[in-house]
């Protein structure tokens, strides 16, 4: 079953994907120079879902810098910003 749904649109119609609790589910938007990845995963250890998120270099590069996790909170999604790196 579905835990994971994940949908993009460009010159061309929607597609989507679905991720399961064990498979999780990825995305990777990038220009030439820069970019995002998103890493979606089931916490069996508490049941909830996060999503890491990371800058990348683009297409140039395959360089990734964690910069947080949208997590469950009791009121709803919230970011936790990584705060261990430089100027964080």
């Amino acid at each position: 079953m579905a835990q994971f749904r994940a949908t993009i649109r460009g010159n061309r119609e929607e597609a989507s994907r679905l991720g399961t609790k064990k498979s999780g589910i990825e995305a990777h938007i990038n220009g030439w120079f820069v970019g995002v990845a998103i890493y979606a995963a089931h916490d069996v250890s508490n049941n909830q879902d996060r999503f890491s998120i990371y800058i990348t270099s683009g297409s140039d590069s395959g360089k990734e810098s964690f910069i947080g996790e949208v997590r469950e909170g009791p009121d709803g999604p919230v970011f936790i910003p990584d705060y261990t790196k430089k100027g964080g």
